[in-house]
Parts: structure tokens; C-alpha cells; sequence
């Protein structure tokens, strides 16, 4: 009796609380998502970015339909009274997010991406505002206009007579664009139908796949679309099941453990893993501007959501 207790105590002591498991699947998440910026940068020249972005979305639906094809079947006729908002919530915030996502990887560093990807959050509270009428205090306006600041910063690389002139690098101003229209989607969530998460992800992302296809005959048509390589394929089967799909699947756990809220947090930690990852992988250079604008957008971050209502955290599918 004493062995067997002390194997259930051992086993008990091994498998991690409810709050250890959330927070070690949170670490995973944002690290896969902040290995996306890098996987972008690695795809350039291996697979054109509508052609990446459709696939993406295949490999990611061919897997939910492996995994979770009885929930599906068992709750799908729970989205048709919302197919309207989750066409257009799976048109903007997945095919329109990433096909300017893997576009921008083209014309900027993999550290301006996780960077400028990092003030969704602070974004979506604006929108909160916006849309919502959801009060904001005073440091929470402070904590957005620092985040504001670092995009300035990464946008400008550092020099005012850029940011007086407007003359940014189209890239940075593709991530910009890709993250208001993911913010939007975020703040879409609100009025989610009321069927399993991973139903709803479902749906959006077949509605991803469906509307990338247009994008991929206008790149065809302009000539710039090609197949991906052995590497390009690589990069796709890796963008569709980690940052695409199980990635999605882990921060559902890890919400359904500790609540949106506390989960949105971690979401801070993408800015701090991508440019990590940028240097260590792609060699990228950090430069002075890069820390002065992680600073200033982590900052405002943790401004705006630690002194605004945690229902304004930025929640996924």
C-alpha cells in the first residue's frame, strides 16, 4: 500500500496544476507564434504568399476535419443563423491578415513583424472604444499612445526625417494594416456563435481557404505565382499545423484552464519571442531603434491592460 501511494503521490506531484499546464501551453503558443514572422521570412523565394496563404489554410483544414470532424458534424447547423459575420470575421482576420502578413515578409525583417504583430492587443482595445463604448482611463490612453510610439519607431527605423515624410517601408505598413484587420476579428469574438470553439475555428478557416483562392488566380494572373519548393513545402506543412492549427487548439485549453483574460496576456510574449528568434535563427540584426520600440510597445501594453478592464484582452477561436 505504501508503494502504491507513494506512485499516486509521484504521479500527482508530475502532472502540473490546472494554472502550470495553462501557462506552459500559453509558452508554446506564443513561441509557434512568434516562429511565424520567422517561417514568413524563410518562405520568401520558396512559395508566392497567396499560393502560402491558401495552402496554409488547406493543411489546417485537412487536419481539423481529421481531429474534430465528429464535433463539427454534431454542431455545424449552430453557425447558420452567423454565417454572415463568420465570412467576413475568416475573410479579414485570417486570409486578409495573412496574405499581407506573408506579403510584408518580402519587403521587411522578421523583427519589425513580431514587433508591430505585438500592438494588437492595445489595438483592440481602441477598437473596444470605438465600437463598444468601452470607457478608457487616462494611463490606459498613455499606455496606447506609447505602443503608437513603437510602431512609429519600427515603421520610421529610428529617424525622424522618415516619420516626418511618411516615407515608411511598405511592409511595415502591410503588418499595420494586417493587424487592424485582426483586431477587428478579435473584437468580432463578442458576438461569436454559441458552438464549441473549435467549431467556430473550423468554419472561419474553411472560409479562409475558400476566399485565398481568388488571391492566388490574381497572382497567377500578374505572373508572380509559383509552387513551393522542397524548403517551400516544408515551411507550408509547418505554417498549416503549428501556427495554423495546433497552436489554436493549445490556447483554446489554456483558455478553457484560466479564463480569456489571464490567457490574453501572454499574448505579450509574441513580440519578445519573435525578434528573439529573428536573430537567433535568421541572424537578423536587433538594432537600437528595434529595443527602443519593443520597449515602448510592451510598455504600453502593459499600461493599457493592467489598468484597463480584462475583458478587453484579445481573445482567439
Amino acid at each position: 500500500m505504501r508503494t502504491g501511494s507513494s506512485f499516486a503521490s509521484f504521479f500527482d506531484a508530475a502532472i502540473p496544476k490546472p494554472d502550470a499546464q495553462a501557462y506552459l501551453l500559453l509558452v508554446f503558443t506564443t513561441l509557434i507564434w512568434g516562429a511565424n514572422a520567422v517561417a514568413a521570412r524563410l518562405a520568401v523565394g520558396e512559395v508566392s504568399p497567396m499560393m502560402l496563404t491558401f495552402l496554409r489554410w488547406i493543411v489546417c483544414c485537412a487536419a481539423l476535419g481529421l481531429t474534430s470532424r465528429r464535433e463539427i458534424a454534431a454542431h455545424w447547423r449552430g453557425l447558420l443563423p452567423s454565417w454572415r459575420g463568420i465570412t467576413l470575421m475568416g475573410t479579414l482576420g485570417f486570409t486578409g491578415f495573412n496574405a499581407l502578413f506573408y506579403a510584408a515578409a518580402h519587403h521587411t525583417t522578421a523583427i519589425n513583424i513580431a514587433i508591430i504583430q505585438g500592438t494588437i492587443p492595445v489595438l483592440v482595445i481602441v477598437g473596444s472604444v470605438f465600437f463598444f463604448r468601452t470607457r478608457i482611463r487616462g494611463l490606459q490612453v498613455v499606455g496606447v499612445l506609447m505602443t503608437i510610439a513603437g510602431i512609429g519607431v519600427v515603421a520610421s527605423q529610428g529617424e525622424l526625417a522618415l516619420l516626418k515624410s511618411l516615407a515608411f517601408n511598405i511592409g511595415d505598413v502591410w503588418v499595420i494594416i494586417a493587424c487592424l484587420l485582426y483586431a477587428g476579428y478579435a473584437l468580432g469574438l463578442r458576438k461569436r456563435p454559441p458552438v464549441p470553439a473549435i467549431v467556430f475555428f473550423a468554419a472561419t478557416a474553411a472560409v479562409a481557404a475558400v476566399v485565398s483562392l481568388p488571391l492566388v488566380a490574381a497572382e497567377m494572373a500578374m505572373g508572380q505565382s509559383f509552387m513551393p519548393t522542397a524548403k517551400g513545402l516544408a515551411l507550408v506543412v509547418f505554417i498549416g499545423l503549428l501556427p495554423s492549427f495546433i497552436s489554436q487548439i493549445t490556447f483554446i485549453h489554456a483558455v478553457g484552464l484560466i479564463g480569456p483574460a489571464r490567457a490574453g496576456v501572454f499574448l505579450n510574449l509574441v513580440p519578445i519571442f519573435g525578434p528573439l528568434l529573428a536573430v537567433l535563427v535568421l541572424g537578423e540584426p536587433l538594432s537600437a531603434y528595434h529595443a527602443a520600440a519593443l520597449a515602448l510597445v510592451l510598455g504600453g501594453i502593459y499600461v493599457a491592460e493592467t489598468l484597463g478592464p480584462r475583458k478587453n484582452a484579445t481573445r482567439l477561436p
